[in-house]
């Protein structure tokens, strides 16, 4: 029987080879996702064992389409580390990547501490410090992207890096639910989406990560970032592809894959 050790070595390898592996719940019908959950700890375990730092949390599977893509009914989270960051406007080695794609988001930055169970979202933007835009470059160590809930979970919610850019706003000076986002490849428009995509309000999404990760005695610490979910669908990525994100009173943010 595979151990959360086991399974988090082979996506580390997949990783590191650049070669996918077959779904863990190919290999295990009876994964669940507080398995994934293990096997995602583990992963982190080991990167930060090996020097990296956790500098926050990405939440994914906010959107209703996409939760119903993979038949679930609430969204799932990763761990953000210091090697996951690309700065705004630099270029991203493809060789770092395996089937990637990109998503704009608005990202949290926190200036207290924040601890589930019953945070709501006035709780979470009392406890942002401001708002960033954002791309995450989501990638799979699943061949073919042929997942299932749990080993998207498992494989740190199929995150890769992420970008921030603009200057950071205030969270009281924008509308979080009517922010409107345009994502462009290649300066042509791919993707379009709206803060209310996001469970109606990205900070419900940050809510439901605080009180998820009380679950596992887990607090958001100031000065995290915070990934609040894509406003529109993930967009497959290319070498030599540019993205940029504009979103409205948060700035535009961009990088690109070197060909």
């Amino acid at each position: 029987m595979s151990t959360p050790e086991s399974f988090a070595n082979q996506l580390l390898q997949a990783e590191q080879d650049r070669v996918g592996t077959v779904a863990l719940t190919d290999q295990s019908p009876s994964f669940t996702v507080q398995d994934a959950y293990a096997v995602q700890l583990e992963i982190i375990k080991q990167k930060v064992a090996q020097g990296q730092t956790i500098v926050g949390k990405k939440i994914g599977l906010t959107s209703v389409a996409m939760q119903k893509l993979l038949g679930v009914d609430e969204p799932d989270y990763g761990h953000l580390l210091d090697g996951m960051v690309v700065e705004n406007g630099t270029e991203l080695s493809y060789n770092e990547v395996m089937q990637p794609k990109v998503e704009g988001e608005v990202a949290f930055v926190f200036k207290k501490d924040l601890k589930g169970p019953n945070v709501t979202a006035l709780d979470v933007i009392q406890a942002t410090d401001y708002l960033l835009p954002s791309l995450e470059i989501v990638d799979s160590r699943v061949k073919d992207w042929k997942i299932k809930l749990p080993d998207t979970i498992a494989d740190n919610a199929s995150s890769s890096h992420y970008v921030l850019g603009g200057k950071p706003v205030s969270v009281d000076k924008v509308d979080l639910s009517q922010v409107g986002m345009v994502l462009l490849r290649n300066g042509e428009i791919v993707n379009t989406g709206v803060g209310a995509a996001v469970m109606g309000h990205p900070a419900n999404c940050v809510a439901w990560l605080a009180n998820k990760l009380s679950e596992f005695d887990i607090t958001l610490k100031a000065g995290e970032v915070i990934l609040s979910g894509a406003l529109s669908a993930a967009v497959d990525a290319e070498p030599g592809d540019v993205f940029t994100a504009k979103i409205a009173h948060l700035g535009e943010v961009s990088v690109r894959f070197s060909s």
